[in-house]
């Protein structure tokens, strides 16, 4: 025998109907139906009710729209052969339903007797419809056989008379019998009660339990438990087998994919539940049994699962120290006052206990623990009750987890990087749940990092937001979209850019922008953008995994990085000026960043894509110490002295590499020095010294007249100094030398000059915009260590930040 149970949208519907008569007469053996009352009826009947116990004639309004949608849903799914009947059946039920609430509304009162025999009458009419539908089908009244007692004001099922009943009942069961779920009557006075919200799930796991069916089938309108809400997270998935305990720790705390004691009487026979949809049979669905050969080894835990609605109660004070009997106290005064606790943490001092209630219960909760304890809180034993409300509890589930090492380790860990705070956590001995309260605001944040974390998605997702789009910028948006697809499938990783700025506007989308029309949405954005403006829309949109890439060189842009690191953003930056700038800034924004374990990256701030800052970091944290570093940092200026030749003068060159590039759109930046002094402080700090920008020892090879003035000014007078370069320049081609801008770090003295070079420096045949950085340690002092190749350009530039953000995933 098998028992199957149909929510309200299986049955709410023409084509709902349809659908299960269907899936039922497939069936060869004997059956047991449970419906549940059309979707969206209780509550009206509920709303009904309230406003006829008011005396407000409005209830007509809403009995009228029951009765129609029944009696409509009636005459199209009924057969004529079958309609007299079960058309007196439904019209007998109305009338009676409606003889009830007139009363209630001519006394202006509703007794606990009444509201319940006013709630089953959406059981029983879609019960009474569905008999006409499926032919060969019995309907048996629920209240003859489910019986309750009444335990602290709340209806308990007796077991032991309800599975004789059952049985008598069911002795000579035609081959489909149907049966009203959620309907039962008090086993002492006949009263009739119910089994409470998503009670026909409870009525058919009953009926199961007792009748020692094969199977309980739950059919509903969703295809499964699945890994989390897929309201809060897109990337769910149906979870195909369950043990009972997952899916009881997953019902617990929020699934609402059947009813929580739905599970109980048919766990402790061994009976199967299968969860599917009735609009699509054809799914495997969520099966849910002891069979542990199922389940999946791979991940430790099943699924997530959220109470948004939580209030955290905590009883603290040092009275309660080695006190016995105060956790019985607690929790024997929530119980008189009808409060179901779903969530306790204590501290091991025993001086905290806390305790997670429904808001709807939380002020009771506090009023009743107050006066249970108020002799101790008038002496000051026990503080005054704390209420915390807005809050979430979040509960990881899974029966591997009790196999896997350092799970709650990853857990927090992951949290605290994405900046959240737990407020209270609990794990059970048997390590099947752990469970955390959370501030509700991070609710969806919370979800998706575990999700994404404990790889229940499919892919681990970054969320970016790129701050400038000029050509790195752009570089870097093209490359990401174009290695998306390698990246999900080689690496499972999904790099999804949800804000792009530039000076003037900005765009914001949670589920990722076209790259292939940014420029476009960015240009047609009403969002006016700045810096602080930017910051505080990525705060706001709190998005978990997320990081901050800056492609400019800004340092308005710069100065929101340590409120970003503050709220667990990681930051990615081509832009020098905040690791350069002071070093109290520098060393603030490393240490944010590693307090919070996230991360705070600029290789590109040296070398461009070159590796050179994660070697320096490599080499320090392996024990060895940087004695010197000698380096071209400059791709613009290499390039500059390699363009210069007898057709070439210096003022044509740096004209070429403004064209070509690589030259800022004033040059002056770059003839300066400027550039390289950054670049040598940056490289100095991750070598381990503290210098700052005005350490540095400057030799310019421009006078500095020619940094006066306006950029129109400098390039009216720069070709002055063509023919003194190029007098030099002769003289270096006859001693078979070579012009290189170096940086200099020798035992933390640092410098920056023009210098002639021989064919025995490394720097010698360095051409173009390639950079070369030479580093002796007290492991490589013999033979320097050195880096090589292109150290400008748009292009490997943004290369250098997308290995940087690709780092941040730790791939």
């Amino acid at each position: 025998m098998k028992v199957m149970k149909f929510g309200g949208t299986s049955v709410g519907s023409v084509d709902a109907m349809q659908k299960v008569k269907s899936i039922v007469e497939s069936e060869k053996g004997k059956v047991v139906l449970v419906i549940a009352a059309l979707d969206g009826v209780t509550d009206q009947l509920i709303h009904t009710a309230e406003l006829a116990s008011l005396g407000n004639k409005n209830y007509i309004e809403i009995f009228e729209l029951i009765s129609k949608r029944h009696i409509n849903l009636l005459n199209e799914v009924v057969h004529s052969d079958n309609n007299k009947q079960v058309n007196n059946n439904v019209y007998n039920l109305l009338d009676e339903l409606s003889n009830i609430l007139k009363g209630v509304y001519l006394i202006r009162d509703i007794s606990d007797k009444t509201s319940n025999t006013i709630l089953s009458y959406g059981e029983r009419l879609s019960s009474a419809i569905l008999g006409g539908v499926i032919g060969n089908s019995d309907i048996y009244d629920a209240r003859e056989f489910i019986k309750t007692r009444k335990y602290f004001n709340r209806h308990s099922v007796d077991f032991e008379e309800t599975d004789k009943l059952i049985v008598k009942s069911f002795g000579s069961i035609s081959r489909i019998a149907l049966v009203p779920g959620f309907i039962a009557t008090d086993i002492e006075t006949g009263e009739l009660t119910n089994l409470g919200r998503g009670g026909s799930d409870y009525t058919a796991a009953i009926l199961a339990s007792a009748l020692n069916a094969s199977i309980l089938e739950i059919w509903t309108d969703v295809d499964g438990f699945m890994t989390a809400d897929p309201n809060v997270i897109s990337s769910t998935y149906v979870i195909n087998n369950l043990s009972f305990v997952e899916a009881m720790e997953l019902c617990n705390f929020g699934v609402k994919t059947i009813y929580p004691p739905t599970i109980y009487p048919v766990y402790h026979k061994n009976i199967p539940i299968h969860v599917r949809n009735t609009f699509n049979p054809e799914g495997r669905g969520t099966l849910i049994s002891n069979d542990k050969s199922v389940n999946d080894k791979e991940k430790p835990i099943r699924g997530i699962s959220s109470v948004n609605d939580t209030c955290l109660i905590t009883i603290q004070g040092m009275g309660m120290v080695g006190i016995i009997g105060v956790n019985y106290r607690i929790f024997k005064t929530l119980a008189k006052a009808g409060i179901s606790v779903f969530f306790v943490s204590q501290a091991s001092s025993e001086n905290t206990t806390s305790i997670g209630v429904r808001s709807v219960d939380a002020d009771i909760a506090v009023q009743a623990l107050n006066l249970q304890f108020k002799k101790e809180i008038d002496h000051g034993e026990i503080n005054t009750v704390h209420l915390e409300k807005d809050l979430a509890t979040v509960a990881i589930v899974g029966e591997n987890m009790k196999h896997t090492p350092g799970v709650a380790g990853k857990l927090f860990g992951t949290l605290g990087r994405n900046g959240i705070n737990v407020i209270a956590c609990a794990q059970g001995a048997s390590e099947t749940n752990i469970s955390f309260v959370i501030a509700l605001s991070s609710l969806r944040k919370a979800m998706n990092v575990i999700h994404d974390s404990f790889f229940l998605s499919d892919y681990q997702i970054l969320n970016i937001y790129v701050a400038g789009v000029g050509l790195v910028g752009d570089h870097l948006l093209k490359q990401i979209r174009m290695q998306q697809p390698n990246l999900i499938k080689n690496n499972n990783l999904k790099i999804r850019v949800i804000g792009i700025t530039n000076s003037k506007k900005f765009i914001t989308n949670s589920k990722g922008i076209d790259l292939s029309n940014y420029k476009g949405d960015l240009d047609q954005s009403e969002h006016r953008s700045s810096p602080e403006v930017f910051s505080e829309q990525i705060i706001k949109m709190n998005i978990f995994n997320s990081v901050f890439v800056d492609c400019t060189a800004s340092a308005d842009v710069a100065s929101i990085y340590k409120k970003l690191l503050d709220h667990n953003v990681s930051v990615v930056t081509a832009n020098k000026v905040a690791a350069s700038s002071d070093y109290e800034t520098y060393n603030s924004l490393k240490t944010t960043a590693r307090v919070r374990g996230i991360k705070f990256l600029f290789e590109t701030n040296v070398g461009a894509g070159l590796p050179v800052i994660n070697t320096i970091s490599d080499l320090r944290n392996s024990g060895d110490k940087i004695l010197k570093i000698e380096a071209v940092v400059s791709g613009t200026l290499n390039y500059l002295f390699s363009a210069m030749s007898e057709t070439i003068p210096m003022s044509r060159a740096i004209q070429m590499a403004k064209e070509a590039g690589y030259a800022e759109p004033d040059p002056r930046i770059d003839l300066s020095g400027m550039d390289v002094v950054r670049k040598l402080v940056i490289l100095s700090r991750e070598a381990g010294y503290m210098i700052e920008q005005s350490d540095v020892e400057k030799e310019l090879f421009i006078p500095s007249k020619y940094f006066d003035g306006s950029i129109e000014e400098f390039w009216k007078e720069i070709p002055n100094v063509d023919a003194e370069f190029e007098e030099r320049r002769k003289k270096l081609v006859s001693e078979n030398k070579q012009w290189k801008f170096i940086a200099k770090l020798d035992h933390g003295k640092a410098s920056v000059a023009l210098k002639e070079v021989d064919n025995k420096s490394p720097f010698f045949d360095l051409e173009g915009s390639n950079n070369v950085i030479s580093i002796t340690t007290e492991r490589y002092k013999e033979y320097p260590m050195q880096i090589r190749g292109y150290g400008a350009g748009a292009s490997v530039t943004a290369a250098g930040v997308f290995a940087d953000i690709i780092s941040v995933a730790n791939i």
